[in-house]
């Protein structure tokens, strides 16, 4: 079977990202990434900008790590740096033409980020057992590509509807339950399991199944990719509040880092990441 290329692609694409230790943490065991591939390299990108998304692709992740000392800082960390070198797989796919096969491949991109922090927490004592969860976006035109194992998560926000969606599922008990209608958002957040992870990257987990999916999206669009941190200090209509004002954002306020300050002011009992994304 034979894809078509893509066709020249048009649009602007701006992103903010942002990170804080909260209120009660000693280290900030989140990471995160902004990747950006011309067709021939990577490049990374920094806290925020603003760019021309015409033959370039873009991938956002945030990462949030678990374990003793600092292990949990480094499993994220290496979680979002293996990015680096396993994405530009996925780009040529695209590249190609052929996107079908992408799911396949992100699902094995998270397979091989597993397997080396198992390897990592076999080899060096102090990081056995670390986990970490990722939350990745990828920007085609026309679509995001979503990989995903966790309890960060990736929020939706059309300009068609204005309906903030969160298109991740919690990889927790407690967001079993609250999928299930067995209890509400607010009992969710008190609830005592409500940071126990069924899946993580890591740990003694043998195998991973990551969420994999795809979102058509156009100009006007927003995502927002979070740690638990953020949620724990903010309900959705608080994330409304932030990536859907009543005026347009000023030029220089970054909704990322104002969701955060929010959100850390509100409970700062973990630590709190956001990158917001918007298709120009």
């Amino acid at each position: 079977m034979s894809y078509a290329k893509r066709g020249k692609p048009k649009g602007r694409l701006r992103w903010h990202g942002w990170t804080d230790v909260g209120r009660y943490r000693k280290n900030n065991e989140d990471s995160f990434l902004g990747l950006m591939y011309d067709g021939k390299e990577i490049h990374r990108l920094g806290k925020s900008g603003e760019i021309s998304s015409a033959s370039v692709d873009f991938a956002f992740a945030v990462s949030d790590g678990m374990g003793g000392a600092n292990a949990g800082e480094y499993a994220s960390h290496i979680a979002t740096e293996r990015l680096t070198t396993l994405l530009p797989r996925c780009f040529q796919l695209a590249a190609a033409g052929l996107e079908a096969g992408i799911p396949d491949v992100l699902a094995e991109l998270f397979d091989q980020i597993h397997r080396t922090l198992i390897e990592h927490g076999r080899v060096y004592a102090e990081c056995a057992g670390m986990e970490s969860t990722l939350s990745l976006c990828w920007f085609v035109p026309g679509r995001m590509y979503l990989g995903h194992v966790g309890d960060s998560r990736i929020y939706y926000l059309p300009q068609s509807t204005g309906e903030l969606k969160q298109v991740t599922q919690d990889d927790t008990y407690v967001g079993w339950l609250l999928r299930t209608g067995q209890i509400n958002d607010r009992e969710a957040r008190t609830h005592p399991r409500r940071n126990v992870l069924q899946k993580a990257l890591g740990g003694g987990n043998q195998f991973v199944d990551p969420q994999v999916g795809v979102v058509k999206c156009e100009a006007g669009d927003k995502f927002l990719i979070c740690s638990d941190g953020l949620i724990d200090g903010l309900f959705d209509t608080g994330l409304l509040d932030v990536l859907r004002p009543s005026v347009p954002w000023p030029a220089k306020e970054d909704p990322a880092e104002k969701l955060v300050a929010h959100a850390v002011r509100n409970s700062g009992r973990d630590n709190t990441t956001a990158i917001v994304i918007e298709l120009l």
